[in-house]
This record gives C-alpha cells, sequence and structure tokens, in this order.
C-alpha cells in the first residue's frame, strides 16, 4: 500500500510523543513493504523543501511560508494556518506524483492540508487524534482559542473516512466532543520496541551517578505542561522525602509549565531534590532504568506512552488512574496507580513501590511481558493498514461533515 503521511511534528522537531509516535508507525509500515512518505515541517531556517529516502521511506520537510502571525493568545492557531499553507502545496504535489491509496492526518495542526489532500486528489482520509482540546482541559473549552482548535478538530474528525485513537476512553472522548460517527472510531494503541528502550549497564550506572545521589530515585519524562499533573508529585516530595531518606527526582522533559515547576520546587526547598534534566535523547532509556520508580501523573492522559517505554527500560510504574493509562497499568500486577490530582495518594502508590523492592521487580517483569505481547510496532502497524483498507471500502458517506455544529456552551463533557 502507498501511504502518505501528514504531522506536524517528526525528528528531529519533537514537540512530544505525537513525534515519537508517527516516526515509528511510519518505519514500520516501511518494514513491511508499504511505500510511506511523511510530509512534515522543516526545522527553522531551512531555506527550501528537502526530501529524504531510506528504503520504502521518503520524508518531505517543508520550511514555514514567510508570513506575519500574531502573538499572544492566538498565535499557535495562527501559526498552524501558515504552516498548512506550505504543507498542502508540498502534498499536493507528492500526492500528485504516485498513486497513493490514503492519507494518514496526525491531529487538527494539518487538518486542513489532510482535507485539501482528500478533496482534490479524490484518495480517502484516516486520521488519527492523539488529543482533543476539551480533553486537555478537562472537558472545557475556555476561551475564543480553545473553541477554534476545537472546531478544526470537529471539522477534521467528520471529513475523515476512518478516525484512529490510542485507547477506549479516547474513542468515547472523541465521539462524546468531537460527534464523530461511533462506528467510524478505531482503537489502536501505541506501542514501543522493548529492543530499542534495553539500555546497556554502564549508561544506566552513569545516570544513577548522575541524577540519584545516595537514596532512591523518581523520575519523570514528558512535556512540562498542567495536564501532566507533575505539580502533584512535586507537591508529594517532601513527605515522600521524610519516609525515604535521600530520594530525588529528575524531571526529563521542557514546556511553557517549566517556571511555574521551578517555583514551586524552591517554594517547596526542594533545589537540591529535584534536576531539571531537559530532553534525555538518547539517554532516556538509561535514564529510565536507573530510577526507583517512573511516576506518570497525568490529571489528562489519551494514552500514557511514557508508561509503556518505562516498562520496557525496566522501572516500576506509578501512574494516574486516569484516560488510557487506566488500560495500561493494572494496579499490584503492572504497576503502582493512584487518584489524578491527588499528592497524597501519589505518595502512597511511590511509597509501596520503594518499600518493597521484591515486589517492584516482580511488577517489571509482568508489564515487560505485556509490552512485548500488547504493543509491538509490527502489530500497530498491521493493524493500521486494516484501517486503511477500510477506509478505502467503505468511505466517509457524502454530507456527513454537514452534522458539524459547534456546542452553545463551554463544558462538552466532565
Amino acid at each position: 500500500m502507498r501511504v502518505l503521511l501528514l504531522s506536524w511534528e517528526y525528528p528531529p522537531l519533537m514537540v512530544g510523543g505525537l513525534g515519537r509516535h508517527v516516526y515509528a508507525l511510519s518505519r514500520a509500515l516501511a518494514a513491511a513493504d508499504h511505500e510511506v512518505t511523511v510530509v512534515t515541517r522543516a526545522p527553522g531556517g531551512t531555506p527550501s523543501t528537502t526530501a529524504e529516502r531510506d528504503g520504502g521511506l521518503t520524508i518531505v520537510r517543508v520550511p514555514e511560508d514567510a508570513l506575519l502571525t500574531p502573538g499572544g493568545e492566538h498565535a499557535p492557531f495562527a501559526a498552524a494556518l501558515a504552516v498548512n499553507h506550505a504543507l498542502t502545496r508540498a502534498a499536493l504535489k507528492v500526492a500528485r506524483s504516485a498513486a497513493f491509496d490514503v492519507v494518514h492526518a496526525h491531529d487538527w495542526l494539518v487538518a486542513h492540508s489532510a482535507v485539501t489532500v482528500r478533496e482534490q486528489v479524490g484518495i480517502p482520509l484516516v486520521t488519527t487524534v492523539h488529543a482533543t482540546e476539551a480533553g486537555r482541559h478537562q472537558g472545557w473549552l475556555p476561551g475564543d482559542l480553545s473553541r477554534s482548535i476545537h472546531s478544526v478538530e470537529c471539522w477534521l474528525a467528520n471529513q475523515s473516512d476512518r478516525v484512529v485513537v490510542c485507547s477506549h476512553y479516547m474513542r468515547w472522548e472523541v465521539h462524546q466532543a468531537l460527534h464523530a460517527p461511533a462506528e467510524r472510531i478505531h482503537v489502536i494503541p501505541n506501542g514501543a520496541e522493548p529492543d530499542q528502550w534495553a539500555a546497556e549497564a554502564d549508561r544506566i550506572g552513569r545516570a544513577r551517578v548522575r541524577f540519584a545521589g545516595h537514596g532512591p530515585l523518581l523520575g519523570f519524562a514528558g512535556r512540562l505542561v498542567y495536564e501532566k499533573g507533575v505539580q502533584d508529585l512535586i507537591a508529594a516530595l517532601p513527605t515522600l522525602r521524610a519516609q525515604h531518606p535521600g530520594l530525588r527526582l529528575v524531571i526529563a522533559g521542557d514546556g511553557p509549565y517549566a517556571g511555574e515547576l521551578r517555583q514551586q520546587t524552591d517554594a517547596l526547598h526542594l533545589r537540591d531534590a529535584v534536576s531539571f534534566a531537559g530532553f534525555l535523547d538518547g539517554d532516556l532509556a538509561a535514564t529510565m532504568a536507573a530510577t526507583d520508580a517512573m511516576v506518570v501523573p497525568s490529571r489528562y492522559e489519551p494514552f500514557g506512552m511514557v508508561a509503556i517505554e518505562a516498562s520496557a527500560a525496566g522501572a516500576p510504574v506509578a501512574a494516574a488512574a486516569t484516560g488510557g493509562l487506566k488500560e495500561i497499568v493494572e494496579p499490584g500486577r503492572t504497576g503502582m496507580t493512584f487518584r489524578p490530582g491527588e499528592p497524597e495518594g501519589l505518595g502512597r502508590a511511590v511509597s509501596r513501590l520503594l518499600a518493597d523492592r521484591s515486589a517492584a521487580a516482580w511488577m517489571v517483569r509482568t508489564a515487560q511481558r505485556m509490552v512485548a505481547d500488547r504493543y509491538s510496532w509490527a502489530a500497530i502497524a498491521n493493524r493500521t493498514v486494516e484501517q486503511y483498507a477500510r477506509a478505502r471500502r467503505d468511505p466517509r458517506p457524502d454530507g456527513m461533515a454537514e452534522r458539524l455544529a459547534l456546542p452553545e456552551g463551554n463544558l462538552l463533557f466532565t
């Protein structure tokens, strides 16, 4: 099958888990002998469109149009529209150069490009919804920017012949918030290849020396935004440190909430106990393996890929029982769970892992078997191709998108 993938991010341009997902999926599809072309943004300063080929995989990187976009609250929306101008031109040129079977869009940021390709080239559109604007705000649309993003998400979902989501929770959310027909929403989880998360012993040792000191080590990995719940992990640290002397925390990642988290750390006199490590890139697997527990304190989490990756790396996992995480972490079997937004419960779950190392090691082994059985990218690629084929056999009925209507209020679900 010949597949055109559209994505806002792709290595080396990485913002969160979406880029890792598209990278792994595209390579798994190509490894299964499908012809895959990814059209994505080029790094800043790139003067012209570039293309690179690796077997059955082609990456087309497109520089942004030199458009003046406003700052302030609406900057992300304006920037997305500006980039879509460039992505659309490149995607149409690619789509018309060969007989593609399907276009696969990833989230609202490439919606205009994807829908234009569907309409102009006449190939089915499959969309993966990685998260929704309403979900990121616990069911609310707090302002005009959120309502604008939500409107594009609804439009894209209802223009798509198939919608793919990463968990049963997200299937409910996309149907509830975006009004996509339930029969066209299909669950395909994210994945992780165990071999790619198996770090060498000396690298694990170096990570331990760098971050742990002489006590236990906790870890967090992800984008630093409010909904990831890092503030709850930091709030739990004083009590945890009293119970487990010398305990430290390493925070891998960056994002717009980093300043507030640093201020919270200082206010709790934890500066020497918390390392803001930024993006660890090639050292992430070793750092995860070096921890005594990886904590996933999300208040909103469509899937929870970091729980899969941490398990594959060999770290015990304590995760909030929310969203897709509830479908991954089975309490007492593949990790420990706690109610989102509750530092006390987080502390109890983490303390259980730190206090009973043999039980934690058993959970790690059980979780690693789960990852190998359920979340290989080869299996995920095969299931995705099945949805491509169904989209070709059963396209969206004409007029389905006309059902779209924005909500009258700001609350979509609770």
